[in-house]
Order: structure tokens, then sequence, then C-alpha cells
């Protein structure tokens, strides 16, 4: 009776793990969130799973993995991909700490091959990747360090060895998982307690190092809790307590602020997080009950249009990877939503017309959770499949409107705009932007994120983001490579908040974004109304009064298209098909045409056939003090 009586308490305390969170209903935001947090080392003796192997991968969801191989296509294509790409590493050499300036690239490989060799030996047991997998261990295990000055790289080496000699415990060399068990204690765990060590602003920080980082460290503790308990309830304890600063990002509808790009890092992170912790120690304290953590699902497929490519804001880039199609799989697995399956990447190779698993896993080496994503996958059910909506407002620090074409819609209609500010980790001064695509083409595109490492090597001020920052001088964070409105040609206000001030979801959708605070004071007010008219016509409404100060206002558009200058716009012209860029009013505006290829600075990122249509306004040309620049994109010429 009374171990009934423990176990009730047990079960009734988890079932409350988000004890609380409180809401900013003016701003939908939520302040705080805290998960239900036991640990200790007696907590962990107690309940740490017995079963081999118990992280992600146990004997009942192997048995459901090796069921579905038999009876299920998609499962059985990916894993005859997963296998080829098996043999493919054992053709690679080891890997080697090679630092890039300040960084080890290859720890995302180290997790990658880690990860896919030792699924396909778990259904294989073919000696050859087993011998691989311990030649990849021993000697990763006897690095010097795991790059700590850069603890993401530390975070992705732990979460590889941890599953590798969780799931291949009862094979590989008692003396390989003794040394591999001491590296994840040397150099991840203890190393993660070094606070006067410099970048360690992940311990208590909101961006996706806090998920990546204390998600690895879950990982490494649970791998090696049997031998040092005390330790892994150290570790573990910590995260769950700092795990809500990066969770409450996701509040309160899954609107990620870092971008599409950012979200697929710390969102796979926070579910290998979620996921060893119940498959280990039976529940995840909360953590997918967050608020906003489960719908960000549907936050990532908002952001995709129907091109493929993503609205890439935030230091993103546009395409979708391998990391983002693999969670996707294990939001599918937890809720039955078929929609959240990415088939192009897991049906590679029967389908050749889609080759995004091959580029996404091989080409651009993200599919760091491919092993991972196979099981996820076999535990999906498609009890439902979604669909979005026409019109979607997703609320958060990053507020993201989106509209679709109807059910009727040949066009392919797609917008995305957003708000929030450039103080957002890795934010741009780009609120107020949005991209188009019409016909199956991207006509307004944002030029996306850069690589950071030419950058880093000259001593580049990248992650400063104060308002005099050489950040603000690359085109791709500056709101010159932006479609937004600029004032007096001067730079946004970095700390200036935009939010969506009006939406309304109707026959004729539309949402109101006020930009005002971004010109510190150039202009009194500034408001940009984007409105759905039908599947083949956007308007664009930008309504503002002027003041002293104001001296030019300039409307940009971003594109790669050709542009030929017209009466009252502009043709763009792309891929065979073309569309049509109206001034509304005021009359008598003509478009001018900056060409960005090259981009102005040496450093700045070069897109082929990049260029900037304005429209510019002299504060002399209105009449009082407002205006209404009304802007229609459209495949059909206006009335």
């Amino acid at each position: 009776m009374k171990n009934l009586k423990t176990a009730l308490i047990f079960v009734l305390t988890i079932s409350c793990s988000l004890s609380l969170f409180s809401q900013n209903e003016s701003e939908g935001h939520y302040n705080g969130v805290k998960l239900q947090n036991p640990i200790s080392e007696a907590f962990i003796k107690k309940h740490l799973s017995k079963q081999s192997p118990k992280l992600i991968l146990t004997p009942s969801t192997e048995k459901l993995l090796k069921q579905k191989l038999k009876t299920d296509t998609l499962v059985k294509t990916y894993y005859a991909f997963l296998k080829e790409e098996a043999f493919r590493i054992l053709e690679t050499p080891l890997l080697k700490l090679e630092l890039e300036g300040f960084r080890f690239p290859d720890a995302r490989e180290a997790l990658r091959k880690l990860a896919t060799l030792s699924i396909v030996y778990r259904i294989d047991k073919n000696p050859i990747i087993l011998n691989r997998i311990n030649e990849e261990l021993v000697a990763i295990s006897s690095f010097d360090s795991w790059n700590p000055q850069h603890f993401l790289d530390v975070s992705q080496t732990a979460l590889g060895v941890a599953l590798a000699i969780d799931w291949n415990a009862n094979t590989l060399p008692k003396e390989t998982i003794k040394l591999a068990k001491k590296a994840l204690m040397e150099k991840a765990i203890l190393p993660s307690f070094n606070t006067t060590s410099e970048r360690m602003g992940w311990i208590d920080g909101s961006n996706n190092w806090n998920a990546v980082c204390h998600g690895g460290m879950i990982a490494a503790s649970l791998a090696i809790a049997d031998e040092n308990p005390a330790l892994a309830a150290k570790t573990i304890s910590r995260a769950l307590e700092k795990l809500p600063n990066s969770l409450k990002e996701y509040a309160p509808e899954g609107v990620h602020p870092e971008g599409p790009f950012y979200w697929r890092f710390g969102t796979s992170y926070t579910a290998v997080a979620s996921n060893v912790l119940k498959t280990a120690l039976g529940t995840d304290f909360g953590i997918s009950k967050s608020p906003g953590f489960m719908q960000t699902a549907d936050y990532r497929l908002e952001v995709t249009g129907p091109s493929g490519d993503c609205f890439n804001y935030a230091d993103s880039d546009g395409k979708t990877d391998g990391d983002a199609s693999a969670v996707l799989a294990w939001f599918a697995a937890q809720t039955g939503n078929g929609a959240y399956i990415n088939k192009p990447f897991f049906e590679y190779p029967n389908n050749p017309d889609l080759l995004l698993a091959e580029e996404a896993l091989i080409q651009q080496n993200e599919g760091r959770f491919a092993g991972v994503a196979l099981i996820w996958l076999a535990q999906c059910s498609f009890e439902n499949t979604t669909q979005l909506p026409q019109a979607w407002y997703g609320k958060g620090h990053v507020p993201i409107v989106v509209f679709r074409g109807d059910k009727d819609d040949t066009k392919q209609f797609y917008l995305a705009a957003k708000g929030g500010s450039g103080l957002i980790s890795h934010g741009n001064m780009d609120a107020g932007t949005f991209v188009f695509e019409l016909n199956g083409i991207r006509w307004v595109i944002d030029p996306g994120n850069q690589n950071y490492y030419p950058l880093n090597k000259i001593g580049f001020e990248l992650s400063n983001s104060k308002q005099d920052s050489e950040r603000w001088t690359l085109l791709t964070k500056n709101n010159f490579g932006h479609s937004i409105v600029t004032v007096n040609n001067e730079l946004f206000n970095v700390k200036g908040n935009v939010p969506v001030v009006d939406f309304k979801d109707d026959e004729i959708p539309k949402a109101t974004f006020d930009l005002t605070e971004l010109y510190m004071g150039n202009i009194k007010s500034l408001k940009r109304t984007f409105i759905k008219e039908n599947n083949q016509s956007l308007l664009i409404e930008d309504q503002f009064e002027i003041n002293e100060a104001t001296q030019m206002v300039t409307w940009q558009l971003m594109t790669v298209a050709d542009v030929e200058p017209t009466k009252n716009g502009a043709i763009l012209k792309q891929d065979g098909k073309i569309l049509n860029l109206s001034i509304l009013s005021p009359e008598n505006l003509k478009i001018s045409i900056i060409s960005l290829d090259p981009a102005p600075l040496k450093i700045d990122k070069q897109i082929k056939n990049l260029k900037r249509i304005e429209i510019r306004i002299p504060a002399y040309f209105l009449k009082g003090n407002g205006g209404l620049l009304q802007v229609r994109l459209s495949d059909k010429k206006s009335n």
C-alpha cells in the first residue's frame, strides 16, 4: 500500500509537470514556464531504465521499427537510403579534431556518422559497420577536447557518442564503452560547469544554444548515469531549470523568433531532450507541454512556401533541410499528423525527381539526425493530415503573417511577412519585410544568411547588435537589403519593435504592421497593410504621416527577376513567367532599379542578378502631412 501511494504521488507530480506560466495579454507572450524538477541522485538510481537501449531507441521501438521495415514502404525506402549512406561513411576517413577558426565543423559529422552507422548496425548486424563505430568512438574519445570554446560542438559530439554507446552497449568492446563514458564526463559534462570559460552564456540564455547544449548534456548524462548518477543528476537538474529560457520563446503559438534555420537546430535538441528523458526516466517533466512547443511544427510548415523555400528571415537559409525534416517526423510521431512528414525527403531514392534527401544529407551535411529520424518515422501512425489555413497569424516576439491561396488556387499564391525587432537573436533590420510567390516563382526574396566563417576570420563584429555595430553594414543584415520602407536613407532603430495591430481572416484576408518605432522620429507614423485580393493579386498599402524631419520615403522590393519599368510600375520576368508591379497611388511615381550584383561590399553575400526596386517619395511631393502608397503585385495588369 505504501509503495502504491508513493507511485501515485509520483504520477500526479509528473502529470502537473508544467506548473507555472504567466501571459502578457497585450503582446501575446508567455513570460515564464517552469518544468517539474524532482531530479536527485536517488531519483536517478530509482527511475533510470534498466532496459538496453534506452535513449530514443528502446526494445519496444526497435520491435516496431523492424515490423515497419516489412510493411511500411516509406520506412523501408528511407532505411535503404541510410544503409547506402552507412557504406559511404565507411569510405571516408575517421574524424579528426581540426578547427575552422574557433569552431569544430565535424562535430555535426560525429553525430551524423555515429547515429547513422549505429541504427544500420542494429538492423543488419554487419560486423564491418560495428568495427567502424568502434574506430570512430575510440578516435573521438581520444581527442584532447571537443572544443568547449564553442560549446555547440561539444553538445553535438556528446549526443553522437551517447547514442552510439547506448545503442551498441552489448556489442562494442567494454574498453571502448569505458573510454567513451570517460570522454563524455571529462570532455562534455564537466566542462559544461566551467562558468569562467568564455561563450558559456548558453547556460542561462534563451536562444538555440540553450536548447542544443542542455539537450546534448541531458543525453550525455543519461548515458553515464549508471556509473555516475550524482553527476548525471546535477546536470539534468540544471537543464530542467534552464531549458525554460528557450522553451518560452515558442509561446504562445510556436513562432520561433530566430527563424526557420535556427528553429530546426534548437527544436531538434529540444525534441531529443524530451525523447531521451521519456525513454530513460519515464517522463520529459513537461517539456512537450510547454506553451507553443507542440504548435511549432505548424509554424515550420507555415513559413515554407509552395516552392519548398522557407521565409528565410533572421539569418536563415531558404532551403528545407535534413534536420528540419527529421524533427518534423518527431512531431508527426507525437501527434499522428501526416502533414508533418516531408515525403520527398524520406522517399529518396525511389523518387529521382526529388533529390532533397541527397542534397540535405550529403551535399549540405545537414542530416545529422538522419539515423534518429528513422526511429521517429517508424513511430508515425498518420491518424490525420491537417490542411494549412488560407490566412495565419502567429503571435510571439516576432509576429508572422502568412496568406495562401484558397482551395481552388492554381496560382500557388504565398505571402509571408514579419514584425519584431532587430535585437532578437540572429535578428536583422527587416521588420515589415515579406516574401512573395506566385505561379511557382519566388518574386520577392530575402537575401538570407551568409557564411559566418569569413567574417569571423577577419574579426568582424557579427554578433554585436548595437545600433552602431559593424553588423548593420552588411546587406543581409541592414534594412537596405530587405523589402521594407526606409525613411531618409537611414538605418532602422535596432530597438524598434513592429507589432501586428490588425489581422482579418475573412474572404479578403489582411494584416497591418505598425512600423513607426523603426524610424527614430524621422516620420510621425507608418503602418504597412498586406491584402490578399484574390489568388493572383497582393495589395500592399503603406499609410504614413510625415513630420518636419521627413525628407524621403523609399519603398523597397528585393528580387532576382529581370525588371522592365512601365508607365506606372514594372514588369518582372523570371523562368518564362511575369509579374506586374503596379503603383496605384500616388499617381506619377516611377520605379528605380538598383543593381546589387555585385553587392556593395566585398564581404557582402553575392547573389546573382539581385536588385532592389525602389519607389522614392520626396516629402515635398506630398500634399499635407499624410500619404498612402499602394502597390499591387499580380500576374495580370491593373486597370
